[in-house]
């Protein structure tokens, strides 16, 4: 395990290495960020009744139904982001020089089987927040879903983006790519987000007590500078850790498929991330 979790930090800094040849990449989530947060501004200006209810009030049909919109909205623009970042990063890892046009160009050409996908995912995120409101034991089962619906469809974006197959197809061969494997992908997409969460961390503690310092020494401007300079150091890395995931989950499809995943991967590696598991066949 110890070593399977030490490959996958290779991982995560190659995914670095694609992210710093190409940094136009970060384009994607930038603007998949920006319009998340306005999506939610318009559904609270449109909807603040939904907001009332997603604190736990009077959950009716219309709140479900108004949740679905809202998923279904959100999941459009982040999949479609996260498609043109992830196709960028294929060109990158195949030996071309992606620019921000071909990522956008390979989003759009796909957009029918990017709205499929949207829709099964707005639909599982339902049926997730039922769960949840079902209970404690409603709570625990939505989150186990959760867990097992990220894992089956970590891949299903790479192949949404690289094939010509539809949505329910990309689940499934996503699921069964994970079914197969050791799941190399699980541990080093966790790595991921554990990297770039401990930096957050930091990032946070380090603002708070700064922040706290200067309000302590009666600079009450300057610790609303720095509050508002740490706030954005957050929002970058938060930013760039949904930039490596994409270019990871490239990187994993690229080596299941083909057997390479780039120059910037060295093959040691990886050449065990798809390794069979025994009793497969």
């Amino acid at each position: 395990m110890f070593e399977r979790a030490t490959r996958s930090w290779g991982l995560v800094k190659a995914s670095a290495s694609v992210l710093s040849a190409d940094k136009e990449l970060i384009v994607f989530p930038l603007i998949s960020s920006f319009a998340a947060l306005v999506i939610l501004a318009a559904a609270y200006y449109v909807f603040p009744q939904f907001f009332a209810q997603a604190a736990g009030q009077d959950l009716s049909l219309q709140f479900y139904a108004e949740l679905f919109l809202f998923y279904l909205v959100l999941n459009t623009v982040v999949i479609y982001f996260n498609s043109a970042l992830v196709g960028a990063a294929l060109i990158r890892i195949r030996g071309g020089n992606p620019t921000v046009g071909d990522g956008f160009k390979i989003a759009n050409s796909h957009l029918k089987a990017i709205l499929g996908y949207a829709v099964i995912s707005a639909t599982v995120g339902i049926v997730l927040r039922w769960l949840s409101d079902r209970g404690s034991l409603g709570t625990i089962a939505s989150s186990l879903g959760g867990l097992a619906w990220n894992l089956a469809t970590f891949l299903a974006v790479p192949i949404l983006v690289a094939e010509n197959i539809g949505p329910l197809d990309a689940v499934r061969k996503s699921s069964g790519l994970l079914k197969k494997t050791w799941g190399e992908q699980i541990v080093g997409n966790l790595s991921i987000g554990a990297a770039i969460s401990v930096i957050i961390l930091a990032v946070f503690l380090l603002g708070a007590i700064i922040t706290i310092a200067a309000l302590s020494a009666g600079a009450e401007i300057l610790a609303v500078s720095l509050a508002g300079i740490f706030l954005l150091a957050l929002v970058i890395l938060a930013i760039i850790g949904h930039a490596l995931g994409g270019i990871f989950s490239a990187a994993v499809y690229s080596y299941a498929t083909t057997g390479s995943a780039g120059d910037l991967f060295r093959e040691e590696l990886i050449r065990d991330a798809f390794k069979e598991k025994a009793g497969t066949v």
